[in-house]
């Protein structure tokens, strides 16, 4: 790797350091020590999904157009350094919630300027971006294991230590080389911004299925990003951040081994793989306990490698290759507001008012929940999309 590529992957690593450190366990602090309901905390969760709607505007429109990267970069990472020591000063939903909005907003279009940033130095960015992208998976883990071994799960602690790598990442992009704005003099249009090109390509019925399915997938979905963690800490998992790695661990082997199962298996079978491996995950988290069970959170972690890399990845490809290179950013571009956007929100909501749903209030325990009622929920859900996309999805195959 060249010394560039080093410093894009040091920019990767801290970039997804700080995610990792406030959302992981962000749901066990707020249930746990804040004593926010179930609905909150999925509103909370949503945060992100709301920034991932509204972010594609100010990257197209402002970002792009009138600031260096680095420099837009810089601002938007000392500024979340600001807002995310202040969220975890609040104690109040009143408060918390919109200051986490505001993190949110300033942290979402850090991840498409950082993308940005590394294609625009890299010579061949089919060999040399994955090898960048991953120190951004290292960092998470990082953040977990570190998390995990402090014990600081239930503290606002995880939220401060995203605070200061913010803070270090944005002094630290200021060295990053000079980037220009790459849309500046140019025309800018909402359809160009939100992809909308795209919606072309509804006319094909098994891209209008994908499409469907992946925003009803991701509903279920975020019960296991939102949730995950708290539902750890209830069962009395020590460190569960750090046991949560193991996701990301197996995101990276799965990733290698990616394309070996594509041209064995072809893009449909790989993704109904990646749905009912989502499925399974939730089944096993919902008769897993720390005795017997053990095994079935463990093996519902580890599953995180083939839900992400089957479902997501092969997504992000076969959207690239049922585009074409015309329209290839404008489809990723509306399959991320469908799914991370839109999607992403529905399912933090709908999860939080099904954890609210089945909370035990206790005088001594506090509130706990029936999480194997929780967690049939998205299980069935993940299980009858699966069955709909099994039946209607019928794409024409292509080499991966």
């Amino acid at each position: 790797m060249t010394s560039v590529g080093i410093r894009l992957a040091v920019m990767m690593f801290f970039q997804y350091f700080i995610w990792g450190a406030w959302a992981v366990t962000m749901s066990t602090y707020l249930g746990q020590t804040l004593r926010f309901e179930g609905s909150q905390i999925g509103l909370a969760y949503g945060t992100t999904a709301i920034a991932a709607m509204i972010s594609p505007f100010f990257v197209g429109m402002v970002a792009d157009r009138f600031f260096a990267t680095q420099k837009i970069l810089s601002v938007l990472h000392i500024a979340g350094a600001v807002m995310m020591y202040a969220v975890s000063q609040v104690t109040t939903f009143g408060a918390f919630y919109p200051l986490l909005i505001g993190y949110a907003l300033l942290y979402m279009p850090t991840l498409a300027l950082t993308n940005s940033i590394s294609f625009h130095h890299v010579a061949d960015p089919a060999k040399d971006f994955p090898r960048i992208r991953v120190l951004g998976t290292i960092g998470w883990i990082v953040a977990g294991l570190f998390i995990g071994w402090m014990g600081v799960e239930p503290t606002p602690m995880p939220m401060r230590l995203a605070s200061a790598a913010s803070l270090i990442l944005g002094v630290y992009c200021l060295s990053l080389p000079h980037t220009p704005p790459k849309g500046a003099g140019g025309p800018v249009r909402a359809r160009d911004v939100l992809g909308l090109d795209a919606l072309a390509l509804l006319k094909d019925r098994s891209f209008a299925i994908f499409v469907i399915g992946s925003f009803l997938l991701v509903i279920p979905l975020q019960f296991y990003y939102a949730f995950t963690n708290l539902y750890l800490n209830e069962l009395g998992m020590p460190a569960a951040a750090g046991k949560m790695t193991l996701g990301q661990m197996s995101e990276i082997a799965f990733l290698i081994l990616l394309p070996w199962f594509l041209a064995r298996l072809g893009v449909r079978r790989i993704l109904m793989i990646g749905m009912l491996a989502w499925a399974l995950r939730y089944v096993l988290f919902a008769y897993g306990n720390l005795g017997a069970g053990v095994w079935m959170l463990y093996a519902g972690i580890i599953f995180h490698g083939v839900c992400y890399d089957f479902f997501f990845v092969t997504g992000q490809i076969y959207v690239d290759q049922r585009a074409g290179a015309a329209i290839r950013a404008a489809a990723q571009g509306f399959i991320a507001f469908v799914t991370l956007g839109a999607g992403w929100f529905i399912g933090s909501w709908v999860a939080g008012e099904v954890v609210e749903a089945y909370q035990i209030a206790g005088a001594v325990t506090g509130v706990m929940h029936q999480w194997r009622s929780i967690w049939l929920v998205p299980a069935i859900g993940a299980g009858a999309v699966l069955a709909v996309f099994a039946v209607a999805f019928r794409p024409v195959e292509r080499s991966a």
